[in-house]
């Protein structure tokens, strides 16, 4: 299920992060200088909630529901969202290495991307990959996002500045929403 991001969660990320370093670190981003490479993590969630409680961006956490428990297993964002007319966001996600390969991380992008298009009112969403991730490859190949392009030098990650392809849809591209192109079902709590 996606579940809000809380303050009270931020352990057992950081826990679940660590255990999967050697997984997630060829895909996050990096600083691209020594300045900002020191900003805490504490500090980088917080200002994620800024930017939540500002409506500019929709953090939520993966959970597995399984025997009466919920334990984190990843993070789906909406983020940069921009409203006016352009009324667009990225979108970026994470799971533990455990849990891939499930089609959980594609059933949490059509849910965020839903809940996006058809409850914040959102038009188009964006995902920026690099092109060596596969898995990341593999998800929007699933949900039909279409391919815009290359971007040179986009993100800072693994010390470097790195090339991302560029997928889009537009909400008029899935009017039934994008779950609907999901291979299964999960559920989604309310953001609010």
């Amino acid at each position: 299920m996606l579940a809000p991001f809380r303050r009270r969660d931020i352990d057992e990320v950081a826990l679940v992060r660590t255990r999967n370093i050697s997984w997630l670190s060829p895909w996050d981003a990096t600083a691209p200088n020594a300045q900002s490479a020191f900003v805490s993590a504490e500090r980088r969630i917080r200002f994620m909630w800024d930017q939540a409680s500002h409506g500019l961006s929709l953090p939520w956490l993966l959970r597995w529901s399984h025997q009466g428990r919920h334990p984190v297993i990843g993070q789906c964002t909406v983020s940069n969202i921009v409203y006016g007319s352009a009324q667009s966001a990225s979108i970026g996600y994470w799971i533990d290495k455990r849990y891939a390969g499930r089609s959980i991380t594609p059933t949490a992008v059509a849910l965020a991307t839903d809940y996006a298009f058809f409850s914040v009112g959102l038009h188009r969403m964006e995902i920026c990959i690099r092109p060596e991730n596969t898995p990341s490859l593999r998800v929007v190949e699933k949900l039909g996002f279409r391919y815009e392009g290359r971007r040179l030098k986009y993100i800072h990650i693994a010390g470097a500045w790195r090339d991302h392809e560029v997928f889009a849809l537009t909400a008029e591209e899935v009017p039934d929403g994008l779950l609907a192109r999901a291979p299964d079902m999960i559920s989604v709590k309310s953001y609010k």
